[in-house]
């Protein structure tokens, strides 16, 4: 069996993350190895934790998670894929975070089975977007 999927969970709000958590966490090839609750902290997380993929929301406090997908992207010794995960429906957030190098765009709304899947899509060098 392959190493599991490292990832760290990024959003301002406690309870997202661990509910996150919960539903990664029963997946054997998934391992949660870190939280973060700004962008800030992200970018600083990530470099120290090393994850394969990261879920960032969108609006937090310090530095939102379109500069800090923009500020992960650009940084060599990072290589994580970032999937933005958030409650706003909006094109202008989809657009933002694709130019700032996100891999992948998925709604809080969707199913435990779509947060499963967009990890694993992202751990294996694949984009994906919320369906809707």
């Amino acid at each position: 069996m392959s190493a599991p999927i490292r990832v760290l969970l990024v959003d301002d709000h406690a309870l997202l993350r661990a509910g996150f958590r919960t539903i990664l966490d029963t997946q054997p090839d998934i391992t949660v190895i870190g939280e973060a609750s700004s962008g800030a902290e992200a970018v600083a997380k990530a470099s120290a934790l090393r994850p394969d993929v990261i879920t960032m929301d969108v609006q937090m406090p310090d530095m939102d998670g379109i500069e800090a997908t923009r500020l992960l992207v650009a940084d060599p010794a990072v290589g994580a894929a970032i999937a933005i995960v958030t409650t706003f429906d909006r094109d202008d957030y989809l657009y933002q975070a694709l130019d700032a190098g996100a891999s992948g765009f998925l709604l809080k709304n969707a199913g435990a089975e779509d947060l499963i899947a967009a990890v694993r899509a992202l751990a294996a060098g694949d984009g994906m977007l919320a369906p809707r």
